[in-house]
């Protein structure tokens, strides 16, 4: 297993809020536009030290996206920022025709993702972003795992010349990833070697998937545990070397089964490679409010949940 320190634990939005001032004072071309979520998208730190370069969009989502696409015409780079329900849902019409189909260089970045947004229910929390996302031309798809890579994830897509969706979360989750840890763009990182199980997680899932790992090692089964934080691009070359040694997969996804990285990889599969895949994802179904524990618990995106489909999906070889 790839070594590792908890250092304490902490909300990926915190990670994107420190990233967003780190990568300002780097480039004077970032600017930031909001709807009217400062606090929840941990904008405060760029608005006090760069308040020239902040602009309050209100809950007019549609509209900032517009803006942002205008500012990247001018040479800005705009990170925009709001829930991912309103991200990608609400404003899918701007991001295709304004962001996406141009190639404009702006920065989706998308807070209170997944089911762990909790207590506020089915309404706010989007499970089909990802595949919205991924759908479109010219979108690069970022879901980190935790506060550090999430911080290096928002640094990285600074320097990256094109639209990023760039995911993230509400909830206090572990910090495990090393703070100075390379971000690549379509990269995967490797966290264990093994032979007999290919076991690709993104996002909240992937500390989910360390602890199943660790369980599974204790009772023998050798897994192959790589973090995909990129899920477009996706880091074909990693995953086809993986499951052409183990020859069966396992993907974790706090997203809905259609559209999220469990089909970017089946169709990667089908194209290059057939091996038994199992899905660790959402049913095809709504959320409901609960607390985030409560909820990864309900849809089963746990590490017993992990553990079980890795079983399952040996069985099939």
């Amino acid at each position: 297993m790839k070594p590792y320190t908890i250092q304490g634990k902490k909300d990926t939005r915190s990670g994107f809020g420190d990233g967003l001032l780190e990568a300002a004072k780097a480039d004077n071309r970032v600017v930031g536009l909001c709807a009217d979520l400062v606090g929840s998208l941990k904008y405060n730190s760029f608005v006090k030290e760069f308040p020239e370069r902040f602009f309050q969009s209100g809950i007019a989502e549609a509209n900032m996206m517009g803006v942002a696409a205008g500012m990247a015409t001018a040479g800005k780079i705009p990170f925009v920022g709001t829930f991912a329900a309103f991200a990608t849902g609400r404003v899918y019409d701007q991001i295709r025709q304004c962001v996406a189909y141009s190639n404009k260089n702006v920065k989706i970045c998308a807070s209170h993702a997944g089911i762990t947004l909790g207590e506020d229910g089915a309404t706010h929390q989007i499970m089909e972003d990802i595949g919205l996302m991924r759908g479109l031309p010219n979108m690069v798809v970022v879901n980190p795992a935790d506060y550090n890579q999430t911080k290096a994830a928002t640094i990285a897509i600074a320097k990256y010349d094109g639209p990023v969706y760039l995911r993230f979360g509400r909830p206090s989750e572990p910090i495990f990833t090393a703070p100075d840890e390379p971000f690549v763009i379509g990269k995967g990182i490797r966290w264990n070697e093994g032979n007999d199980v290919t076991v690709l997680a993104t996002g909240h899932m992937l500390w989910r998937a360390i602890k199943a790992t660790e369980e599974l090692e204790k009772q023998g089964v050798s897994v192959d545990l790589i973090n995909i934080h990129t899920i477009k691009p996706l880091d074909n070359e990693m995953i086809l070397d993986s499951v052409s040694r183990t020859g069966a997969v396992v993907t974790c996804e706090e997203h809905l089964f259609n559209g999220g990285l469990g089909d970017a990889v089946a169709q990667l599969l089908i194209q290059n490679k057939l091996v038994p895949m199992e899905y660790v994802a959402v049913d095809d179904m709504f959320g409901q409010s609960g607390t985030p524990a409560q909820l990864m618990e309900a849809y089963h995106l746990t590490s017993d949940a992990i553990i079980e489909k890795v079983r399952k999906v040996i069985t099939r070889k």
